[in-house]
């Protein structure tokens, strides 16, 4: 049973999404405002959460921020019809989906479930599960290991959101080739979800800046202006 955090100071919002949530068989926890949900993250995480942006004592997009330094878990932030500036900001900040005000819970559930799917492609159990070297993939100083989420340069680990390691996977699947935003954006978002260039090259920064809290020198990501991305091995 998958472990939901709900997190929006509107009680009604709460009652209602947790009440369709558990079910269709989840977990739920619900908070009002985000101090209280970080307190309660900091003690256990859940399997993946939902952010309303406006709250407070702590807003989504500083609990996201604080949320993103310690774990990779997926975040769906809900948003108001006009806060299309706070959508675009909150995806480059590491959100993995967003569902606008107001909402069909039936879509809400159906985003949830589609990350918890993504996840768990990405991630598997590993739990008596022996490693499928074939799943395993080795560029130069990097591997990939689809089953267990992780990644290591230069055999140091380094943590990635969800987002960050499917946009690291599409590259170094043909290390050379240009990936252009288009496509990498089709590997990084369903086609429900409507972002623009400057949010995959936001998240293009932030995994760099990843791999560089291992390693000052890499630079296996390449930007070709105009055109897209490619990964060198090194």
């Amino acid at each position: 049973m998958s472990r939901i955090a709900l997190v929006d100071d509107d009680r009604n919002i709460l009652t209602s999404v947790s009440m369709t949530l558990e079910a269709e068989g989840f977990e739920v926890e619900t908070y009002n405002d985000g101090q209280a949900a970080l307190d309660a993250f900091n003690k256990k995480l859940p399997d993946m959460a939902v952010f309303d942006i406006k709250m407070p004592r702590m807003d989504g997009m500083d609990l996201l921020q604080r949320v993103r330094q310690k774990t990779s878990m997926p975040v769906i932030f809900l948003t108001s019809k006009d806060d299309e500036i706070d959508e675009v900001l909150g995806l480059r900040m590491g959100a993995d989906d967003y569902v606008k005000k107001p909402f069909s819970q039936r879509l809400l559930v159906e985003r949830i479930r589609a990350l918890l799917r993504r996840q768990e492609v990405i991630a598997g159990d590993g739990e008596g599960v022996e490693v499928d070297q074939a799943q395993v993939m080795t560029r130069g100083n990097l591997r990939m290991d689809p089953l267990r989420h992780s990644v290591t340069w230069k055999g140091l680990d380094v943590s990635l959101t969800v987002t960050e390691f499917l946009l690291l996977q599409a590259l170094a699947q043909r290390p050379g080739f240009v990936k252009s935003r288009d496509q990498l954006m089709d590997v990084a978002y369903d086609d429900q979800v409507y972002v623009d260039d400057r949010t995959i090259d936001s998240h293009i920064k932030r995994l760099r800046k990843k791999m560089r809290m291992v390693d000052d020198d890499f630079s296996a990501i390449e930007t070709l202006y105009g055109i897209g991305y490619r990964y060198n091995e090194e």
